[in-house]
């Protein structure tokens, strides 16, 4: 009986060490592929934790230097944000702050290139964001073509009412009713109608002598001409 368990044992070594004599190194190589990749991965999100607590350490000392109108340090760190955390939310964030404080202070050169900077690298969000604001820029200087041109770029469904809007404060500035009655009325029919900036496109296009019912009209018919 116990040769019979004996023989039973030694086959089955047999037969597991045939198996792994075929299949051991491919078996090991995967097990060392997915040990790599589980160690990659926390090593990765372990990086991008610390670049985030980085970039957000950066921020908040852009936001305490504008606060203390410390320009000279909001600028250092701000730089050392585009230099070192150029992909991260924060420095598309602080971007945006950089530029509101330096339209507040009428460096538009400064907002300008600011502004810049988040179209050239950020998200499509911030890039929407940012082309909406700049063309605000432009509008100041006077760079009416140059702000139409850069919102003609495609951006997501939730600027598009924003961007429209924009249009029809440059046509106007130039002038040109039409157009910006155009604008406005598309501008009032893709912003949401509970939002309290729709209210603001209202009064441009009353200003312009287009009057509100008619637009409201065309957003629930738009079929009729």
């Amino acid at each position: 009986m116990a040769n019979h368990f004996d023989l039973e044992e030694q086959e089955q070594l047999d037969q597991l060490k045939h198996f792994w004599d075929s299949w051991g190194t491919l078996i090991t190589s995967v097990l060392v592929v997915i040990f790599v990749g589980i160690a990659g991965w926390n090593g990765w999100q372990y990086w991008q934790k610390r670049q985030s607590l980085q970039a957000a350490a950066l921020e908040f000392a852009v936001d305490e230097a504008l606060t203390a109108k410390d320009q000279a340090r909001a600028d250092q760190a701000f730089a050392e944000l585009k230099d070192k955390y150029a992909g991260t939310a924060q420095a598309m964030q602080t971007a945006l702050l950089m530029a509101k404080a330096s339209v507040d202070a009428g460096k538009l050169d400064d907002a300008k290139a600011q502004l810049s900077w988040v179209v050239d690298k950020g998200d499509e969000g911030s890039k929407a964001l940012a082309r909406i604001r700049l063309s605000s820029v432009l509008e100041q200087q006077k760079s009416y073509d140059e702000g139409l041109k850069l919102l003609a770029a495609s951006v997501p469904e939730a600027f598009a009412g924003l961007q429209a809007d924009r249009r029809g404060d440059l046509y106007a500035a130039q002038g040109k009713q039409q157009e910006a009655v155009t604008q406005y009325q598309s501008a009032y029919k893709l912003l949401d109608k509970d939002l309290d900036y729709r209210h603001l496109v209202e009064f441009k296009l009353n200003a312009l002598g287009a009057a509100p019912e008619t637009v409201a009209q065309a957003k629930t018919t738009p079929s009729e001409n």
